[in-house]
């Protein structure tokens, strides 16, 4: 039997021991995770479980859905022994019919890496806009307690500069034809979705806006910047930019991340959108030099630039990101705590384990 990630297990020690009373709403509740396989959602279910084990009984029961197409059921093997949590392989663009009572839904299913919803848009389009749809759906028919959809910074785009850090009420500078547009324009009308459901029914639904999450437990294949940079880092270099490196990021560490996604999940603020995220902006040359002095053992690991063969690599690729966070810390009582250094050490660690 495969074990548990020790530093997935030290972030949740962590987590639910700054917000054990805040958490404690989770007690004997059911929740259906969708995209349950995947990097954001697999640590949700992961911290799930350490509640379990910390708090339990009565715990949180799981209903864990995925159909495996962008996951592997190889990231959450060591729980397929535990009788809390049921897995379903499904198609979410589908209905789907469940037995027992949900009180939450965290709907996560979703193609999020640039390189692999270009590849599959209309792929892309469904899961965001007809998966949504049955979800919200399905909450409603449940009487949900609480729905959280997992939208995007990308529905964003390219920030005009007087909106960075960027706060919710930004109307974005997207691009609805471009090669990512099947992917931020479709998280949008998943938004759309979110917020006409509330305003008809009264489903109580957040939505919470990634910001360029990384952690334990991202696959190194996923081809976004930090697992291209760790993938290349733990092989012992040289790293690779397909950049100029001076873009800007707010990576977000996935421990700190997961923690405000069950708090918004919780709270009362339905019909809502959050940013999510870490609003430490560093230069993507920046992140590369952080992680080869992290890796490097004392002598950092080299790096290269060098120009991508995909013509469509850059394109509407946004020049910065940075959350503006006023809204999540004043309303949620939530803040980042493991800056980029720090969050990228644990993530390499984790690795080498």
């Amino acid at each position: 039997m495969r074990l548990p990630n020790p530093i997935i297990v030290e972030d949740a020690t962590r987590i639910l021991g700054q917000y054990r009373d805040r958490l404690e709403g989770l007690r004997g509740a059911s929740i259906l995770v969708t995209g349950a396989s995947g990097f954001l959602c697999s640590y949700l279910v992961d911290i799930l479980a350490e509640w379990n084990v910390r708090w339990g009984p009565p715990g949180v029961s799981i209903i864990a859905v995925d159909n495996l197409v962008a996951a592997s059921q190889e990231r959450l093997a060591h729980l397929r022994s535990n009788a809390a949590i049921e897995f379903i392989a499904h198609d979410v663009t589908r209905p789907i019919c469940l037995e027992r009572k949900i009180d939450y839904v965290v709907h996560g299913a979703s193609i999020a890496s640039p390189v692999f919803y270009r590849r599959f848009p209309l792929a892309t389009i469904d899961v965001n806009v007809n998966g949504t749809s049955q979800m919200l759906t399905l909450a409603r028919q449940h009487a949900a307690k609480g729905v959280i959809f997992l939208s995007s910074s990308e529905i964003y785009g390219d920030p005009d500069p007087q909106h960075i850090p960027t706060e919710e009420s930004y109307r974005g500078n997207v691009s609805c034809t471009g090669p990512r547009a099947c992917y931020d324009e479709s998280k949008r009308l998943g938004e759309t979705l979110c917020v006409t459901h509330f305003r008809l029914y009264g489903t109580p639904v957040k939505i919470v806006r990634p910001f360029n999450v990384y952690g334990p437990g991202q696959r190194l294949d996923d081809q976004r910047i930090i697992p291209d940079l760790v993938s290349a880092a733990l092989a012992g270099g040289p790293l690779k930019l397909l950049s100029d490196g001076r873009p800007t990021r707010s990576f977000s560490y996935a421990g700190d991340f997961i923690a405000g996604l069950m708090l918004i999940m919780l709270s009362a603020e339905d019909g809502e959108a959050f940013n999510l995220g870490n609003d430490e902006e560093i230069s993507v040359a920046t992140a590369a030099e952080t992680v080869a002095q992290a890796a490097g053992n004392g002598k950092p690991l080299a790096i290269e630039y060098a120009i991508s063969g995909d013509k469509d690599y850059l394109t509407d690729n946004p020049n910065r990101r940075c959350p503006n966070l006023s809204k999540v810390r004043s309303r949620i009582g939530w803040s980042p705590q493991i800056m980029f250094k720090e969050g990228i050490v644990r993530t390499i660690q984790s690795y080498r384990i």
